[in-house]
Formats: structure tokens, C-alpha cells, sequence
């Protein structure tokens, strides 16, 4: 499902004039280098893909929820069609918005006061996130071409109040915050 991912995002990548190459496994942070072949720019993409299902989602660990290095650090959500020549989804969403959404989207969940006691336990390491928290980064390639310290928060609504509640027992605030300051 990874290298499925990964070819996929190449595929659209070069469709839209990138040249692009798959990185070696192992390389911390990039599955793809890409350069725009008019303007010259360059990307980092992380792909993480997700088998055909109605609500899919991902798993979002403490590696994947690092602050970018650079404005140029990218995440693609693949949403990969049922078969091969199926129409997939994706979601293009800045690094910084991934730890965002990763970390709101974990506390919500820990302290959400209709579950069950006991049943919200996982650790942030196991964060998941759904494809509606992405939404609006839907097949929003367009957004590549620019700084991904530029690109608007397109995180649903309801996020952005419980970025910035406070909570008793949760942990001090994610670094994220910073890096969101027109959020």
C-alpha cells in the first residue's frame, strides 16, 4: 500500500510539471524530492496512504507530528481507489498542519466525555486522523507552489477552539502553536 501510495503521488507530481524522484527508504521525513520544472521550486513529501474505505484515515506518529525544518516539508493523504484504475483522493496538507490536526484531534479524542472509562488510552504515538479533519486540503496541489508557512490553515472550524482550550490533565501546549500564527 506504501509504494502504491508513493508511485500515485509521483504519477500526479509529474502530471502537474514536477520532476520528481522516490527516495530511498530510511530517509527520515521524505518519501519524495521534487523540483517544478518552470519555476524551479523545490518540495519534501512525506505520502502516507490508506486502503479504499468510506472514512479513511491515518496514523499520524510522533515522528510524523514534527515541526517542519523548512518551508518546504509537505504531507500527501492518499485515499487509494478500490482498485488500481480506480480514481484515488488525496490531501495536501503543510507538515505543521499535520502536527496540528494530529495533536487536536488526539486530546479531543482522550477527553471526550461521552466514551466509556478506560477506552481512551493511547498514547499521541497512536493518533489517527480521519479524512474529514482534511477536508479542505483535498487534491489542493495548487498549494505546493507556494511556502507551506504561507498556506491558510484549512482545518475544519471546530479545531480551532480546541487549539486553544484549556484542559485539566492534558499536556503543555504542542510547539505547533507557534508555528501557526496566522491560525
Amino acid at each position: 500500500m506504501k509504494a502504491r501510495g508513493e508511485h500515485w503521488v509521483c504519477s500526479v507530481l509529474a502530471g502537474l510539471g514536477w520532476a520528481v524522484a522516490l527516495t530511498r527508504d530510511g530517509l527520515e521525513r521524505t518519501d519524495i524530492l521534487a523540483s517544478h520544472s518552470i519555476n524551479g521550486r523545490m518540495i519534501e513529501v512525506q505520502v502516507k496512504a490508506a486502503s479504499f474505505m468510506r472514512r479513511p484515515n491515518w496514523r499520524v506518529n510522533r515522528k510524523a507530528q514534527q515541526i517542519a525544518r523548512s518551508d518546504r516539508e509537505w504531507f500527501v493523504f492518499v485515499a487509494l481507489a478500490e482498485d488500481p484504475w480506480g480514481r484515488s483522493s488525496a490531501f495536501v496538507v503543510p507538515r505543521d498542519h499535520v502536527a496540528a490536526a494530529a495533536w487536536i484531534s488526539h486530546q479531543n479524542w482522550l477527553t471526550d466525555p461521552s466514551a466509556p472509562p478506560g477506552r481512551r488510552n493511547a498514547g499521541i504515538e497512536q493518533a489517527r486522523v480521519s479524512a474529514p479533519t482534511f477536508v479542505g486540503y483535498m487534491n489542493r496541489w495548487d498549494l505546493l507552489e507556494a511556502s507551506a508557512t504561507d498556506a491558510s490553515v484549512l482545518l475544519p472550524p471546530e479545531f480551532r477552539p480546541l487549539a486553544f482550550e484549556a484542559r485539566v490533565g492534558l499536556p503543555p501546549a504542542h510547539p505547533w502553536r507557534q508555528a501557526l500564527p496566522q491560525w
